[in-house]
């Protein structure tokens, strides 16, 4: 903020009063001429109030010191009113910084909204500068992209300029690779991503939900994923978070293939059986 407006903030010592004195003075002069003049008159809004304090404030800057033998006013008009720099043209807005990785998809994710970098960044990392109406971010110092911030959770923002031109493809994955990942797990797998692919105006943003799907497999093992998406297809689910929920809370089950009962023992005399050795 200091390095938008041109001016510097000095703090003053810790636990060192007398470095703040001329400041604690002027609260007191504003308490005793203003708040205190004050004190007994019903003022109905802030409007009013703002008014009756602007009142007095000019009579107490245009008030003669005794000891300076002049005013507030004249003394900021002689001395400071000539240093002051002109305000910029835009008023400062507070951001916050955050450090993202780009997905294979080019987007990155700030508080639950993905926004679109260009495709040349896909897993690098790179800065979130987040301000109250926008998203800026930055590679190795160097402004990559701008957008209007959404309030919109899961959902994209993307630039067509970002993205790679007759939608080519990055690093290892492609649509046809994440449908022959799902499609060794099964039919409702393959289903699931092709669904999810479907889902998105361009088919890169599915990206990060397809590879989630399938590195449920890990921990999961492939019959409960291909499960759980076969109960995600039933009920509509489009994403990665209801996939893993069906699977943290045992909901596939109900859609797991019944067992294949044990085959019956093979009679025949040339077997001699369990109990032959009895």
């Amino acid at each position: 903020m200091a390095a938008h407006y041109g001016t510097a903030v000095v703090p003053t010592r810790v636990r060192k009063p007398r470095d703040k004195a001329k400041v604690e003075v002027g609260v007191q002069v504003v308490e005793r001429w203003i708040l205190a003049r004050l004190r007994n008159q019903r003022l109905f809004g802030l409007e009013e109030a703002n008014g009756a304090v602007h009142a007095l404030l000019e009579s107490l800057n245009g008030r003669t010191m005794r000891r300076l033998g002049t005013s507030r006013r004249a003394l900021f008009e002689s001395l400071e009113q000539g240093a002051l720099l002109p305000l910029p043209a835009e008023p400062y807005a507070y951001a916050e910084w955050r450090r993202c990785r780009v997905g294979l998809d080019y987007h990155v994710e700030v508080l639950g909204h993905w926004y679109s970098v260009p495709h040349r960044l896909a897993r690098a990392v790179v800065d979130a500068r987040i301000t109250e109406r926008g998203v800026e971010l930055f590679h190795n110092g160097s402004r990559v992209a701008a957008h209007v911030r959404s309030p919109l959770r899961h959902r994209h923002t993307t630039v067509p300029e970002h993205m790679p031109s007759a939608h080519r493809r990055y690093a290892d994955w492609t649509p046809a690779r994440l449908r022959r990942e799902a499609a060794a797990i099964g039919p409702a797998a393959l289903g699931m991503v092709e669904a999810v692919l479907r889902a998105k105006p361009h088919p890169e943003q599915g990206f990060r939900a397809c590879l989630g799907i399938l590195g449920l497999v890990r921990g999961y093992g492939a019959a409960r994923v291909e499960a759980a998406c076969q109960r995600g297809l039933s009920i509509g689910a489009r994403n990665y978070a209801s996939i893993a929920s069906i699977l943290r809370n045992g909901l596939d089950r109900a859609f797991a293939p019944e067992p294949v009962p044990d085959a019956p023992p093979i009679r025949h005399p040339n077997i001699r059986g369990g109990g032959y050795h009895h």
